[in-house]
């Protein structure tokens, strides 16, 4: 399509991409990239894995849309799967993470609505990333990004991140917080890592107040951080969690997916999506979840991740120009002491894809089939680069 008819929402596209195969891109030209960033967590599995190819050509040969006024079976075994593998009881399938965020407010409110709290409070956190509707933008607490779009809605309060002292206070100044909406690990706020525990914390004072935890796992979900989604790591289970991303390796698809009380909260008229949970999109995700699972990716990752941690650390530690390195599993910022922007385009230049987040996070998410071959050549990359800042 000619870029001329496109808005201008991107800004200038470093390269024209016509291929994919496993880690590695081609351009137009011909030049083979790795691929360090997966479409930004997305492509998990790489690009043309023959399981995704074979789930789509016989999705597509039975039966692609027919609404959700209809029983769809693969919506129905997506739903068991991601039952079985989160803990949650049910699930409401989107189009995207920023929908998938929608639902999980609108359950919030509905839940506020039915204990007779009229005007609730959604807590959410300073440098966090929920989406850019209006509802996941107000809920969002980065300012770069709501610029312009004001006025937002009412009903968020945004606290300090890995804060639960501030927490405690607000949650105590203000008793119409009917939730708490957090990333485990902030994506877009530079790859920002809370203490071991801070989950675990939330879940207890979401327990003492009952409120709702909401999990926004849209970015560390399907098996980024080492685990299928990341509060696995902390042996708790939320009220509401949200994915999307790497769900369909490509294909646009959300999930909600709520437990006990929250899991209650929707009923016939409430929430609904034309095209979400339909039989092409959930049949696919069903199949990237399955590989995800069966092929052992999930541990993978987290060996892949301690690797990545530590060869970086022994490439750049003592470089005035990193300030930290930081990451879980397979999702790893390498923040600089100064702005990263022309990072992206000096690696692209020696055959490497990957992206910059928060001005100063050179952030990698590569697939989770990624080999220790191609992490290590990833690193060289990048090390290189590094040091000649």
């Amino acid at each position: 399509m000619d870029q001329s008819a496109l808005m201008d929402t991107y800004g200038p596209r470093i390269a024209k991409l016509v291929k994919g195969d496993g880690c590695y891109l081609w351009d137009d030209e011909g030049n083979q990239y790795l691929d360090a960033l997966s479409g930004i967590a997305v492509c998990g599995l790489g690009h043309k894995h023959p399981g995704v190819t074979e789930a789509i050509t016989e999705q597509a040969n039975t039966l692609l849309h027919i609404s959700n006024l209809f029983q769809i079976e693969p919506q129905e075994r997506l739903g068991r799967r991601l039952r079985e593998i989160s803990g949650m009881d049910k699930v409401f399938f989107s189009n995207s993470g920023a929908e998938a965020n929608e639902a999980a407010i609108k359950i919030a409110r509905k839940y506020a609505n039915k204990k007779g709290v009229l005007d609730p409070i959604i807590v959410t956190f300073n440098g966090s990333f929920h989406g850019r509707t209006m509802a996941t933008l107000t809920a969002t607490g980065n300012s770069k990004v709501k610029d312009g779009f004001a006025p937002f809605l009412s009903g968020f309060i945004h606290a300090p991140y890995n804060d639960v002292a501030t927490l405690k206070t607000i949650i105590k100044c203000n008793p119409r917080v009917i939730a708490v909406m957090v990333e485990p690990i902030q994506g877009e706020g530079g790859i920002n890592i809370p203490a071991d525990n801070y989950l675990n914390e939330l879940r207890s004072l979401c327990d003492e107040h009952d409120l709702l935890l909401i999990l926004d796992e849209i970015q560390t979900g399907n098996g980024r951080t080492g685990r299928f989604f990341s509060y696995q790591w902390n042996g708790i289970t939320p009220d509401v969690v949200t994915t999307a991303k790497g769900l369909g390796n490509g294909l646009p698809i959300g999930a909600c997916l709520a437990k006990g009380k929250a899991a209650e909260v929707f009923q016939p008229g409430n929430h609904g999506s034309t095209f979400g949970g339909n039989p092409f999109c959930t049949h696919v995700a069903d199949r990237v979840v399955q590989h995800i699972v069966e092929d052992d990716l999930l541990a993978h990752a987290e060996k892949l991740g301690e690797f990545y941690l530590q060869r970086f650390n022994e490439e750049l530690s003592g470089l005035s120009q990193v300030k930290e390195i930081r990451g879980k599993g397979l999702l790893i910022g390498i923040e600089l002491s100064q702005p990263a922007s022309t990072i992206v385009a000096q690696a692209k230049d020696k055959g490497l894809i990957v992206n910059v987040t928060s001005g100063s996070v050179i952030r990698l998410l590569p697939p989770l089939v990624t080999t220790f071959d191609q992490a290590e050549q990833t690193v060289s990359i990048l090390a290189e680069i590094i040091k000649a800042l």
